[in-house]
């Protein structure tokens, strides 16, 4: 058996050594300062100050409310992070499809379509685009001034400064930026065959009835796709909440995104080791909603081969 090894390292040698760069790269930026916050979770570590190990207080400190042991703010951010990724992901994906379909019909210029709704995505994320959102949806902003001239309406609210609004602009923000999930639908729309359609035609099926039964579940597994990476992107959700909030979640904590409040806990008050457990319930978070999403997807996943 040890022979057979040696045999197989030597004969693939030259794969190796081109995979060493990124083994390395992986191995020193992911998985040593994965292991590193991990044991850091178990401390009471801050920058410039003595630390020490405190096991699982870190991870208690998050289920108590009390303002000099507890963490209030944090059911808080886990509330306004859940009701992001539950609005958001859907609306995007429901959007997309949409989109994609549009496109599948067959329409002149659609490379040139592809690449302008695509540009969102490219841009979505950027500083300068949430500055811009800001800009936007203030009380002077360009959105107020479409809906006075449209309607007539005045005193209209700042809806960033707004706490029922604010966390509603972001949901709309991350629904722009569908041009990624909208070319991969296009991509698994285009490899439906034609002649599915035409014999539901000839049954006397409508659009409805075809998209429900022909379209819908034979794109399954790329809404399945889409569904997981929105989502994991969704829980990640930083930049814009951090520009438009100015870093603070507000108003009233109504953007307090769960990353943003661990950037504040870990960069703005030091505390580093508290920062690192939060990081870890938010990967269990995140690991567990994607083990459920692929449990139940056996329902409602078609492969066409039966399964």
């Amino acid at each position: 058996m040890l022979k057979g090894a040696k045999k197989f390292f030597r004969n693939n040698s030259a794969a190796y050594v081109f995979l060493l760069p990124w083994l390395l790269g992986f191995l020193i930026l992911t998985v040593y300062p994965m292991i590193q916050s991990l044991y850091l979770s178990f401390t009471s570590y801050s920058m410039g100050r003595e630390w020490g190990w405190i096991g699982l207080e870190n991870y208690l400190k998050m289920l108590s409310s009390d303002r000099i042991t507890g963490d209030p703010q944090y059911l808080k951010s886990l509330t306004v992070t859940f009701t992001y990724v539950f609005t958001s992901v859907p609306l995007k994906l429901a959007f997309a499809l949409l989109v994609a379909m549009l496109m599948n019909r067959g329409l002149k210029f659609v490379s040139l379509y592809r690449a302008v709704y695509y540009i969102p995505t490219l841009l979505g994320g950027s500083v300068a685009i949430a500055v811009l959102w800001r800009k936007l949806f203030a009380k002077d902003g360009i959105i107020n001034s479409l809906i006075s001239a449209l309607t007539g309406a005045e005193d209209l609210p700042g809806w960033i400064a707004n706490p029922k609004y604010a966390l509603g602009t972001l949901v709309i923000l991350s629904v722009w930026q569908f041009g990624s999930s909208m070319i991969i639908f296009l991509a698994g729309l285009k490899q439906i065959s034609p002649e599915y359609y035409e014999a539901a035609e000839i049954d006397g099926a409508g659009k409805t009835r075809q998209f429900f039964s022909i379209t819908l579940p034979l794109i399954t597994p790329i809404i399945l796709f889409n569904l997981i990476m929105q989502m994991i992107s969704a829980f990640q959700a930083f930049t814009q909440a951090y520009i438009i909030s100015q870093g603070k979640g507000g108003p009233v904590n109504s953007t307090l995104f769960y990353t943003l409040h661990l950037y504040n806990k870990g960069f703005y008050y030091h505390e580093m080791g508290y920062a690192s457990a939060m990081a870890w319930v938010m990967l269990i978070i995140i690991a567990v909603f994607t083990a459920i999403i692929f449990k139940t997807s056996g329902s409602w996943v078609s492969y066409g081969s039966g399964e």
